[in-house]
């Protein structure tokens, strides 16, 4: 099983105009990237749990519901008085999200060090990401897991960079120069460098991370496709799928998903199963991936596949 950690929300996408221009009118839809992940794991067939601070409010108790429908496992939920965060999505001309985000103080947040859990042998993986790892005190909460666990289960990070629920570039700098220091396998977008480390080169960026601990590097680049960094057996990439795109809100999550699954199908998920993967089985986690994000890029929302539709990629 792995440990999802970070935020869950409502996103709020907006509709058609109305004639009125005193209304306004939105489509919620529950979300977050790694409330996503740990729903995208249980539709690839893998067991998944969301450690996360949620609300008592109508939101956090449909996020539940949500959670109970998809499978994933609610042992980990720490329930809070405090309002759920909200996040306003606007869609650009290419169907890539612009988000607004209502989170100060809200649940997702409010996890403290007296919270981690403790993790049984069951829990084979953690995976961490996005703006939980920069605003407190989720933030040091997640390290002080992460510094906990790292050396017997595996680390997979995603910084997945959100400049609204906190704006300071320098701070998400030395979270992502903490974190990919107890990291076995990270998944970052082009985008999310261009905007951390707009002068330097992404590849080599990528590359940099490396290390006898973090064996893998993917890194996402829309409709150009996906590279990977491989410890022992280099770099190269591999071109997008074909498809329709409605929006691309999701793929990046289903990505993550995608991966995540392929190391738990093939008894890779552990730092001594990585150390071991071969070109082949690298190669094949990320085409898995890459045709997986095509789904979701051809629906409307975080709608995420299920293994039936990806099981022949």
């Amino acid at each position: 099983m792995y440990l999802v950690c970070g935020e869950a929300l409502f996103d709020f996408f907006s509709v058609e105009p109305s004639p009125r221009n005193s209304e306004v009118e939105f489509k919620a839809v529950a979300g977050g990237s790694p409330f996503n992940v740990a729903i995208g794991l249980r539709r690839l067939g893998v067991e998944s749990a969301l450690f996360t601070g949620i609300s008592t409010d109508y939101f956090g108790l449909r996020l539940r519901r949500v959670l109970a429908e998809e499978g994933v496992t609610a042992d980990y939920l720490v329930g809070s008085d405090a309002p759920t965060t909200l996040a306003m999505v606007g869609l650009n001309q290419h169907g890539s999200p612009q988000y607004s985000f209502r989170g100060e103080g809200c649940a997702d947040r409010q996890l403290h060090c007296e919270d981690i859990p403790q993790l049984d042998a069951h829990v084979r993986g953690i995976h961490i990401g996005s703006y939980s790892l920069v605003v407190k005190p989720v933030a040091d909460t997640l390290l002080e897991l992460v510094k906990a666990q790292h050396q017997q289960r595996l680390i997979s990070y995603d910084p997945n960079v959100r400049l609204n629920p906190q704006p300071d570039i320098a701070l998400w700098r030395r979270s992502v120069e903490t974190f990919v220091n107890y990291a076995h396998m990270i998944k970052v977008s082009d985008e999310d460098l261009a905007l951390l480390y707009p002068e330097q080169d992404p590849q080599a960026l990528a590359n940099s991370w490396l290390s006898e601990r973090c064996q893998l590097v993917f890194l996402t680049r829309g409709q150009q496709g996906a590279s990977v960094f491989s410890h022992q057996h280099g770099h190269w990439d591999v071109p997008a799928a074909p498809v329709i795109t409605r929006d691309t809100v999701g793929a990046g999550d289903t990505f993550q998903a995608a991966l995540l699954a392929y190391l738990q199908r093939n008894d890779l998920d552990s730092p001594v199963g990585l150390a071991t993967i071969s070109r082949e089985q690298i190669n094949a986690m990320l085409k898995l991936a890459v045709g997986a994000a095509a789904i979701t890029c051809s629906r409307t929302g975080p709608d995420l596949p299920f293994w039936a539709e990806v099981k022949g990629l």
